[in-house]
């Protein structure tokens, strides 16, 4: 039945729809492409007989190419993708739409010019998959994401302490042993999938590592010497989220001002925009990708957040509106952890949190929003440091954590002359903070921990030791209770240990 309808109503949506001015016949693959692209993805529309500047032009015999478009797809696809011809008129010219329906059999391959190929959409082009794709596409056949497939680490081997403590602390309940199973840590036949070894206290996952740096200016070669702290995170994903959000807190200022009944502060970062952008990157990245892992690098005037994979439909997340933009889950089990533990909303509106986080201060000199940007294979999150440049009425008591501030007797000898020297300083700085987030990970596995085994486990001497557990004690960061024999070490850094009452 030939019905005239709005052709604009379809032009734009880039992923989902493709033009063609007529039917190639001798050239099938330059649109059979888009229709494997179409069924792999989120299905689409092609479109015969509009020009690549969008004039409708129409086809001659538009029932006849009908007819053909139909027998290519049968002779030239394994398996055979779900499709629906219409056909419409546009002021007179008859059209064909190719309704192509996205499939659950993937990966839907083109067959012809002896070549046996997967397609997949990116942007408003349909390319080759790689490797990695087509191996996306084949658990996606066979109704299987990355994180609930089978592991090759045993059950046995594996210590859930961070998931049992978080687990108490955010639902108030034991975590008990056959929620194992029903969360999907193991399987039903009792194997450990990947979701519960990424969640095992010392991850095996070696993908799923994140690395921090604090540089020194604003881009990786200012010259300005070595990155001010760095740190590689890993063991279990919910450890690193609070440890990454301690890493930016650690690597952060505050300004502040008394309004007259309270203490307004004004963060480089919003915690809460800190915590969504890095959740989503350990929730969403791709964990098929060997050897790429999420990267948070902090410069003067920004964080960049680096996240493996792009968005799973294809799109590009700078051509679309973050606000509107569906959740689409790569990783279900952990989202699903996540979501159970409070962590992350199951709906998927981080994007949406990270922008209201920022909308506050938006009457700040110098404002900028949060950035978005992705391809084929990488996510970005840009967050910008609300204090850089930014000329308000507010204190310069920056708060900021350096270990020594109050302390001049660590850098002041006893003639008044500084004993190390900026750049010594930075670095005992730096090795102060790297051994204190290894201990709070240590204490958190085991409080009863001795000096030596902690020595140990650092590869410190336990007198080095014992002078980090000093300081965090006189700082009130740590504590120790019980007999000598008996004792236990408890993290009372507030800032730390409170995160998970804060999200």
């Amino acid at each position: 039945m030939i019905m005239e309808f709005d052709i604009k109503s379809l032009i734009g949506e880039a992923t989902a729809y493709d033009k063609k001015q007529m039917l190639e016949v001798r050239r099938p693959k330059s649109w059979l492409k888009s229709v494997s692209s179409f069924a792999n993805g989120e299905g689409g529309v092609l479109i015969f007989g509009i020009s690549d500047d969008d004039h409708v032009l129409g086809l001659a015999d538009a029932e006849g190419d009908a007819e053909k478009i139909s027998e290519e797809i049968k002779s030239k696809f394994d398996p055979v993708p779900s499709i629906r011809l219409e056909f419409k008129e546009v002021d007179g010219k008859k059209l064909v739409l190719l309704h192509v329906y996205p499939g659950q059999e993937t990966p839907y391959y083109y067959i012809g010019d002896k070549q046996r190929l997967a397609f997949v959409r990116i942007g408003n082009e349909s390319v080759v998959a790689d490797r990695i794709q087509l191996k996306s596409l084949v658990l996606k056949g066979a109704g299987r994401t990355y994180d609930s497939l089978p592991s090759n680490y045993r059950f046995e081997d594996m210590a859930f302490t961070k998931l049992r403590s978080v687990h108490y602390k955010r639902l108030q309940r034991s975590f008990e042993d056959s929620e194992f199973v029903s969360w999907g840590i193991v399987d039903e036949n009792g194997n450990l999938t990947n979701a519960g070894a990424l969640l095992a206290d010392e991850s095996p996952i070696r993908q799923s590592r994140i690395f921090c740096t604090r540089w020194n200016g604003l881009d990786m070669t200012s010259g300005l010497g070595e990155a001010i702290d760095d740190v590689e995170l890993e063991g279990c994903v919910i450890g690193q989220l609070q440890d990454a959000v301690s890493f930016v807190r650690n690597n952060s200022r505050k300004k502040w001002w008394k309004e007259s009944d309270h203490r307004e502060e004004l963060p480089d970062y919003p915690e809460r925009a800190v915590t969504e952008a890095i959740a989503n990157a350990i929730i969403h990245r791709d964990y098929l990708q060997m050897g790429s892992e999420i990267h948070i690098d902090m410069y003067d005037d920004r964080m960049e957040i680096y996240s493996p994979g792009g968005m799973m439909d294809g799109r590009f997340i700078q051509q679309l509106n973050p606000l509107t933009v569906p959740s689409k889950r790569r990783n279900p089990l952990l989202a699903d952890f996540f979501s159970r533990l409070g962590l992350m909303e199951r709906r998927g509106s981080g994007m949406k949190k990270i922008i209201d986080s920022y909308k506050r201060f938006e009457g700040l000199p110098n404002f900028h929003a949060p950035e978005f940007q992705s391809n084929a294979s990488e996510f970005h999150v840009i967050l910008w440091n609300l204090n850089y440049n930014c000329y308000c009425p507010v204190k310069e008591d920056a708060n900021y954590r350096e270990e020594f501030a109050n302390k001049p007797e660590q850098f002041v000898n006893s003639k008044g002359e500084f004993a190390n020297k900026p750049e010594q300083f930075a670095k005992s700085r730096k090795e102060f903070l790297k051994a204190s987030r290894q201990i709070y990970n240590i204490i958190s596995a085991n409080p009863q921990i001795t000096t030596a085994q902690m020595a140990e486990k650092l590869k410190l001497s336990q007198r080095q030791v014992q002078k980090y557990l000093k300081r965090l004690q006189e700082a009130e960061k740590i504590s120790r209770s019980g007999s000598r024999k008996n004792s236990e070490w408890k993290i009372i850094d507030e800032e730390y240990e409170g995160f998970f009452d804060r999200i």
